[in-house]
């Protein structure tokens, strides 16, 4: 990067550093620390919503979805609107009138302790490994651009949002995601507007659009029901339901956002307005990934995206990776040469555009072949600790295409979307082990002070594990998908022990404390067999509460009729 461009990310960061700093001032006890006082207005209660959600991986990671596999990923969202609703109208009433520090509170009264403790055990293991998962993404910029070592830089990626996480707690967290995430999304703005420019001469937006569309990246609605398919319209709009609901209306990260509001009815207005926006955000997200591809179609693209480990491969091994660039660029060559001749035939009517389809899907299946096996040759010889370069593609753009000063805005602009969600995830992990399981496991009584240096070791605590986990995070391939399928492997279960305790009245705690276990087993032995799709666990694992509380409840009253 120019000196114009560390500048642009050194004064950015900065100023989000300082303040956070300076609107966390104040802090006396727990609930000023953890829960902002409960005075946000509906507006930062919003930006805060969508800010915990849109990690880095988002901007990271969903432009290379899109380039890879099309647009489909969008109908992942679909179920979120129905499930706003669903939290507005019973989640949100209920722990505003218990006046909960977390989620998991309400359990215990409608329950029993164990079962309280156990459901924040299930999403402190979730949110915690996410939460690594979401540092480990910005930490892929400055091993990329700077070469350090991946394990340094998220040590530090993930140690700079202590400076205001640690100190300010929930007031600062909501104030810093209101400024980070209004940045976020005119620079993703911005940057969709410079790829349209970026295009060859005489190449418009429509023509682009062509572009991707025949190459199958424009897929944003699939309505074949499968399975196995892990995004299609019946698994968006079911299995997003269920994740959307588990994940906005029990996992603490996003409830201690609306929990921190002033009423019920700020914290439903917030709810709400992200069921409406957060479609069409992640719509023109993806719509930058499948433009990519449209553009690297018009334009040389490189063999593969992570240069860094390409060059190794090229020092390493000179005579393959001569033999990759060789078949590379004459099948590039010849992918211009059809691109543009689709554009001619698309604009003369011409009566061989399907015949230049055809070759033109035959040369992209020769170049994602190519692709598939420069990525192995590079997995084999442990040249790269990464499976993929998927969450490279949209940064190759960046660094080798972008004006100065926007390719470190660009970069500042990852730190703050992985910032304003890791530092909400550390927040509630903090009043999740502190008020869920701590004080309900010594019982003992906490002055102002002690509460606000308790839930302040415990952000740190949570701090260092996610650092610890984003160590392994390198295994992972796309991180958009495995932080949603670790989501899934969890939320499932979560959500079906709220809506036991919402809506089937007859259960017991015991009853309900065996069933969580049972569902919880049931849904990692699937994904361990690997029997369906991701995004179907979230409805399978609530519905497997609702199963074992029948069958054991079913059982206990039989046993009751023996005993009698």
């Amino acid at each position: 990067m120019s000196l114009t461009d560390w500048l642009v990310l050194f004064l950015t960061l900065v100023f989000i550093l300082l303040y956070g700093m300076y609107k966390g001032r104040g802090q006396k006890d727990a609930k000023s620390y953890l829960l902002a006082n409960q005075e946000l207005p509906w507006y930062v209660v919003l930006l805060g919503i969508m800010a915990t959600q849109a990690s880095a991986i988002t901007f990271l990671s969903a432009p290379g979805q899109a380039y890879t596999d099309g647009m489909r990923f969008v109908q992942y969202y679909f179920g979120l609107p129905l499930a706003m609703i669903v939290i507005s109208v019973t989640f949100i009433p209920i722990f505003q009138r218990l006046k909960v520090y977390t989620a998991y509170e309400y359990l215990e009264s409608r329950f029993d302790k164990k079962t309280r403790i156990l459901t924040s055990f299930l999403f402190l293991m979730s949110r915690g490994l996410s939460t690594g998962i979401s540092i480990y993404a910005p930490s892929i910029i400055l091993s990329t651009i700077l070469g350090w070592n991946i394990y340094i830089t998220n040590i530090l990626t993930g140690g700079l949002l202590l400076i205001y996480t640690y100190s300010g707690g929930a007031k600062a967290i909501a104030h810093t995601q209101k400024i980070q995430f209004l940045i976020i999304l005119g620079s993703m703005a911005f940057a969709g507007y410079l790829l349209i420019q970026q295009m060859p001469e005489g190449i418009t937006f429509n023509d682009a659009l062509f572009i991707a569309g025949k190459s199958g990246k424009l897929n944003v609605i699939t309505t074949d029901f499968d399975l196995n398919d892990r995004y299609n319209i019946w698994s968006g709009i079911i299995g997003g339901f269920f994740l959307a609901l588990s994940y906005f209306g029990t996992d603490q990260s996003q409830v201690g956002r609306y929990i921190s509001a002033k009423n019920v009815r700020t914290g439903r207005i917030g709810l709400l307005l992200n069921g409406l926006v957060k479609i069409p955000m992640q719509f023109s997200i993806l719509l930058i990934g499948a433009l990519l591809f449209a553009f690297f179609a018009l334009k040389p693209a490189p063999v593969y995206f992570n240069e860094r480990s390409y060059d190794i491969l090229e020092d390493r091994h000179p005579e393959i990776a001569n033999q990759f660039n060789e078949q590379h660029n004459a099948l590039q060559q010849k992918q211009i040469a059809i691109s543009k001749q689709l554009l001619q035939e698309r604009d003369a009517n011409s009566a061989n555009i399907d015949q230049t389809v055809a070759e033109y899907k035959a040369v992209q299946s020769e170049i994602k072949d190519l692709h598939s096996t420069v990525e192995d040759t590079i997995n084999e010889t442990g040249i790269s600790i990464e499976k993929t370069d998927t969450n490279y593609i949209f940064l190759y753009f960046v660094q080798n295409t972008l004006p100065k000063g926007m390719i470190g805005l660009l970069f500042a602009v990852i730190f703050l979307a992985s910032w304003g969600s890791i530092s909400a995830a550390l927040n509630s992990l903090a009043s999740s082990s502190y008020k869920d399981i701590q004080l309900r496991l010594r019982y003992k009584d906490h002055d102002d002070k002690k509460q606000l240096l308790h839930s302040r070791l415990h952000t740190l605590f949570w701090a260092i594990f996610s650092i610890g986990v984003a160590m392994f995070a390198t295994q992972m391939g796309s991180l958009i998908e495995a932080v949603n399928i670790l989501g899934s492997l969890f939320y499932g279960p979560i959500l079906g022990i709220f809506l036991v305790a919402f809506y089937y009245k007859k259960i017991n705690g015991s009853n309900m404390f065996i069933s969580a276990i049972l569902a919880e087993l049931s849904i990692i032995l699937i994904y361990n067999l690997d029997l369906i799709s991701f995004l179907w666990l979230n409805v399978i694992g609530a519905i497997a509460v609702f199963f074992f509380c029948f069958v054991i409840s079913l059982f206990q009253q039989v046993i009751t009729k023996d005993e009698r």
